[in-house]
């Protein structure tokens, strides 16, 4: 084995500049693969933790028909009941109810359709991060009457600022058409540009004074102490009470469900794109090693050298070269990853704003996992392998008396 990696060690550097290019190629090939995977992984985390931590938290409680009629009447009469339950809960960390209605807000400009979010000042707070994406003013628990947030693009839409006031419309309990003045206390401005414009958030007991007389509401929020015991908390949560059903984020949030079910297998789909690329680029380089060295292995095969030691040497030769790439592109695309997720990567020079229209960041932290290491090690050595076979067949295929004659 010792003299096998000698030779095809010294085969290797038989030219430079072949081996060089090569080399060059694999090395880039897997940079590029971390740094996509790395801004994948990134962009995937980021857009999960803004849901789950902002909104969607990691179950929720509605009337059961309420997420598809969303009509105001669907509020849960035993809500009281369940975030009693849920306070006493030590797998609950934090849950905030809140009551919603779909309307229409109006300004001396124009009219827009928005969602309104009733939020109790203290207890939303304490379950999610929204209040982190106030802008401009002053949070809810201000003493103006009737505050209300509003995105900073539905702000400049309406081309309203702090202290103005405007107008909500929507349908209350009774299917009654109900307006009231509403005082612009803060202006927020979230990653997603959609639910800036789409979205104002006011205090849950002024909404619900409007919509039902009472203190009524649609849903509660529940952030656990382990995101894993969300099942577990839902289930027991519709087993005890009736009338609700309690869901948790995976089923809630179609999104969050494919990034979560095809996040993990993006990094191996990306490395074996750009496997298969290099793969053919291995292969044509130990195909025209061989042919260039025909007449060497005809007369190697006539003094006596085994056809098996002749395919060991051509598999080691190709997965010497691979190996010597993979771990140099590995090494240079952790460092350059661990760089980038230090300070972010900044996308809005290139366009990266446009990102905020599908709710994602402009400034992506990458960053790799252990099993993206280990499977990027694997796919190279399957590439290295594979692409080395055929080549490694061709040179035993040769005649050794033909090949001298010539």
């Amino acid at each position: 084995m010792k003299l096998i990696l000698s030779i095809s060690w010294r085969n290797i550097w038989r030219h430079p500049a072949r081996s060089g290019v090569l080399l060059g190629a694999i090395i880039a090939g897997i940079w590029a693969g971390m740094t996509l995977s790395a801004l994948t992984n990134g962009m995937i985390d980021q857009r999960f933790a803004n849901m789950i931590q902002e909104d969607l938290t990691h179950l929720q409680v509605h009337q059961p028909q309420f997420l598809t009629e969303r009509e105001p009447a669907m509020y849960m009469p035993n809500a009281d009941s369940i975030l009693k339950y849920l306070q006493n809960d030590t797998r609950v960390e934090s849950a905030a109810a809140r009551t919603l209605v779909d309307g229409m807000i109006q300004s001396s400009l124009t009219t827009s359709g928005v969602s309104v979010r009733g939020v109790d000042p203290v207890r939303e707070p304490e379950t999610t991060t929204f209040h982190e994406n106030l802008i401009y003013g002053n949070y809810l628990d201000s003493d103006v009457r009737n505050p209300i947030l509003l995105g900073k693009r539905l702000a400049e839409k309406l081309n309203v600022q702090i202290g103005n006031r405007i107008v909500l419309t929507f349908q209350d309990v009774n299917s009654e058409l109900s307006s009231a003045a509403f005082t612009i206390s803060g202006i927020f401005r979230t990653n997603s540009g959609p639910q800036d414009e789409r979205v104002v958030f006011v205090r849950s007991d002024d909404l619900s004074s409007i919509l039902a007389g009472q203190q009524i509401y649609h849903e509660i929020a529940v952030m656990l102490q382990n995101e894993e015991m969300s099942n577990e908390v839902a289930s027991d949560l519709n087993n005890r009470f009736d009338g609700i059903s309690a869901e948790t984020w995976y089923e809630l949030s179609p999104e969050l469900r494919y990034l979560n079910d095809f996040g993990n297998t993006m990094t191996v789909y990306i490395m074996i794109v750009i496997m298969l690329a290099l793969a053919f680029g291995i292969l044509n380089t130990m195909l025209m090693a061989i042919f260039e060295r025909m007449r060497e292995l005809g007369m190697l095969m006539a003094v006596g050298m085994s056809k098996t030691r002749i395919f060991s040497m051509i598999m080691t030769e190709s997965v010497v070269l691979t190996f010597l790439a993979a771990a140099a592109g590995m090494v240079l695309g952790y460092v350059s990853i661990n760089m980038m997720s230090e300070n972010g990567l900044d996308l809005s020079a290139v366009g990266g704003d446009s990102l905020a229209e599908f709710g994602y960041d402009s400034v992506i932290y990458p960053f790799v996992t252990g099993a993206d290491i280990v499977n990027t090690a694997i796919i190279v050595i399957l590439t290295a392998l594979l692409a080395a076979v055929y080549p490694a067949i061709k040179a035993l295929s040769l005649n050794p008396g033909e090949v001298v004659r010539e």
